[in-house]
């Protein structure tokens, strides 16, 4: 179950940020606008969900349209110091990004978010021309990663649809 509390346009707050990953997960809403303000881009985009899901389109998301939303996707934000299985597959979405030696590279995937892995996310920000501050957060998570759709998420596995 995909439960959370009653939001709508005016919303703001993580609950919103979560909705908008899941749109963006779904390529109904572009990545640059999850910022946790239920805005008009994002009550645009739960209305055409509403819409095809054979759902009220009203814009509020309530019980049924979660329910209908994909399960959540396992990005939360990481930065150096971060262990686990998140880190591991952000490693290995990074190599997968360019390839084994290059800047996005970095090195061994054992879970731990080092130098290495944080230079590799830099570079990989840099490419992808988001802030290269170092640290994964919902932007460089969904920012496309080039042809096919692809996001890191995407790339680490860790989507649902």
């Amino acid at each position: 179950m995909n439960h959370g509390p009653t939001i709508r346009s005016g919303s703001t707050g993580n609950d919103v940020r979560r909705l908008q990953r899941l749109l963006v997960m779904m390529k109904s809403l572009d990545f640059d606008a999850i910022d946790g303000v239920f805005g008009p881009k994002t009550d645009a985009a739960v209305r055409d969900f509403q819409s095809g899901t054979g759902l009220t389109a009203d814009g509020v998301v309530g019980p049924q349209t979660w329910n209908a939303l994909p399960a959540d996707p396992d990005t939360p934000q990481v930065g150096r110091g971060a262990h686990g299985a998140v880190v591991t597959a952000l490693q290995k979405a990074l190599r997968l990004y360019r390839g084994a030696g290059t800047p996005t590279d970095p090195g061994v995937a054992d879970g731990a978010f080092g130098p290495k892995t944080e230079a590799a996310v830099k570079a990989y920000q840099a490419d992808r021309g988001v802030a290269a501050d170092g640290i994964v957060g919902d932007r460089t998570w969904w920012v496309p990663a080039g042809g096919a759709g692809a996001t890191l998420a995407s790339l680490a596995g860790l989507t649902t649809v």
